[in-house]
């Protein structure tokens, strides 16, 4: 009996990439065998963070680092330190009205949903949300113009989520933030450059810990010393409830060291392995198919599928709905396009995945 008969869940073949609601990545036998070997001994937890940090901080050229339990967690407790300063009265009275330097300013097109929303995290650190520019533009004067003497951040989010047209650029941003001496933070939960934006001269920056870098579920927090002091001691505050396990913290540790090693999959190579599967796919009537970029610009490549008849929300449905569970890359279906990210999907998988579209659309 495997897991999926023991719990009487369906299994899944995971074609939208790296995904909270499918549990994001697959981790590494060796990622494995770091969590049990923290799971198995006893730390002092405070001097694990610290230490963890400086020790992840080196690799990455960041003054100092944070591993939390999630990039959620990253943004909560990033801003709520900015907002307290490191003071222990905010730390147990996080929405006190003695505080009154509140407001992050975040541009429109960045208040997205990822899974919660931006805004709700940011509530949750006892902001005020002021949105900059509109849906469909930013630009530094945007951004610039809501700055008053009780702005205390501005917020970036980089992520194929968000309005990627006429949008102010990272270093813009950053410019405009240290020009009135505020710190920008950003949000880059998925991406895959650990080392970027740090020399970019970006304040924080924030990854998902189980996205790109393959590790456990966590986050962790580049960035400069004070900022990181000031997020660290959240965690006798509002940042209890999001604590992060010893486990976690060595796995994570041990996937950034080898992320930084490796690197993800390339580009070229997911171009490769896709073609074979995109001939396949090109074969099945009724399919338009070819390779393209993500959206966001990041080196990934995902099948692009467009069906002539069928709707492509009815074709996302029946594969989902099967004996195997596939998930397929939605963010399009309105548009009438299917995407299957294949980062995670091994050949067997892109077989069973061909199989079943096929069934699908030539009721086979």
């Amino acid at each position: 009996m495997d897991i999926y008969d023991k719990y009487g869940l369906k299994k899944v073949i995971n074609a939208d990439g790296k995904m909270t609601i499918l549990g994001v990545s697959k981790v590494s036998n060796q990622v494995i065998e770091a969590q049990k070997e923290g799971a198995q001994n006893f730390f002092e937890m405070s001097d694990l963070l610290v230490q963890t940090g400086k020790y992840l901080a080196k690799l990455v050229g960041s003054e100092d680092a944070l591993i939390v339990n999630s990039a959620s967690a990253g943004i909560v407790e990033t801003i709520a330190g900015i907002i307290g300063q490191g003071s222990s009265y905010h730390v147990g009275h996080p929405y006190t009205e003695k505080i009154s330097k509140r407001e992050v300013i975040l541009p429109m097109g960045h208040n997205v949903d990822y899974g919660a929303p931006v805004d709700v995290m940011l509530m949750v650190a006892g902001t005020k949300v002021i949105p900059a520019g509109y849906a469909n533009m930013c630009t530094p004067e945007h951004l610039e113009m809501e700055i008053t003497d009780q702005t205390a951040a501005i917020l970036y989010i980089k992520s194929h989520h968000t309005v990627q047209k006429s949008m102010l650029s990272i270093p813009e941003a950053i410019e405009v933030a240290h020009r009135h001496g505020l710190p920008l933070v950003l949000d880059a939960a998925a991406e895959e450059d650990l080392l970027k934006y740090i020399k970019l001269g970006v304040d924080v920056v924030i990854y998902s810990g189980a996205k790109a870098i393959e590790g456990p579920a966590s986050g962790v927090v580049f960035g400069k010393e004070k900022y990181i002091k000031w997020a660290r001691i959240q965690g006798a505050g509002i940042g209890r409830a999001m604590k992060i396990g010893k486990e976690n913290i060595i796995a994570l540790t041990t996937a950034i060291t080898e992320y930084l090693k490796e690197g993800p999959e390339s580009g070229q190579a997911m171009i490769e392995r896709l073609k074979p599967f995109v001939e396949k796919l090109s074969e099945i009537s009724d399919l338009q198919v070819k390779i393209v970029q993500d959206a966001a610009g990041r080196e990934i490549y995902r099948a692009e599928v467009k069906p002539k008849k069928l709707s492509a929300k009815s074709i996302c449905d029946q594969l989902k709905n099967g004996e195997t569970a596939i998930y397929a890359r939605e963010y399009r279906v309105n548009e009438g396009i299917i995407e299957f990210d294949i980062r995670a999907v091994n050949e067997v998988e892109m077989y069973q995945i061909v199989s079943r579209l096929k069934e699908i659309v030539e009721g086979e």
